[in-house]
């Protein structure tokens, strides 16, 4: 929630100096000065930003995709321990004839979305 709140900050003071600065104008000179462009000066700084915003989604993206899987991976293997579990306890409970025990029941937890 603190990440988001810190992204809509960013974006609201970078739309605001963009608006602030249309008016400005800055000279491009491309590699070996084969063009040359007039511009407002808040055009290359927003391509910038928005470069800058591609990257950095291109590089977090495997890692957010691989935790993902991880965690599934995890759930899933803790939801057969727990039916094992279940299992185990009632063999046993059969092999000593108890009776058993009055538990209240726990409710289900979806791991997968926490």
């Amino acid at each position: 929630m603190t990440r988001l709140i810190l992204v809509g900050i960013l974006l609201l003071l970078s739309l605001a100096f963009f608006l602030q600065n249309q008016e400005q104008e800055v000279t491009l000179r491309y590699f070996f000065g084969l063009l040359e462009a007039s511009t407002p000066i808040y055009k290359p700084i927003m391509a910038g930003f928005v470069v800058g915003l591609l990257v950095a989604a291109i590089l977090l993206f495997p890692p957010w995709v691989r935790g993902r899987i991880e965690l599934r991976r995890k759930t899933k293997a803790l939801q057969e321990a727990e039916v094992d579990l279940e299992r185990l306890r009632q063999s046993i409970e059969k092999i000593s004839g108890r009776t058993p025990a009055t538990t209240p029941l726990e409710p289900a937890r979806d791991l997968a979305d926490e």
